[in-house]
């Protein structure tokens, strides 16, 4: 596993790669060749995000509830 398929070690590290490949993206000489990877690994990014913001979400109601 190269380092840009390693996963990320936090939300920001993940949430700032995919401004990288947003970015790369958005330029008008994108290499076609990479598009496709590219594209890739942001899919696995925000499932890791979305995993992230799950875990989250659960350990937030859990805390309030034992508030309540």
């Amino acid at each position: 596993m190269s380092a840009a398929e390693a996963e990320p070690t936090s939300y920001a590290a993940a949430a700032d790669e995919l401004d990288r490949i947003l970015a790369d993206l958005e330029r008008d000489d994108v290499d076609v060749d990479q598009l496709a990877d590219r594209v890739k690994r942001a899919g696995v990014l925000i499932a890791f995000c979305r995993a992230r913001i799950a875990n989250a979400q659960v350990q937030i109601e859990t805390i309030v509830t034992g508030l309540e």
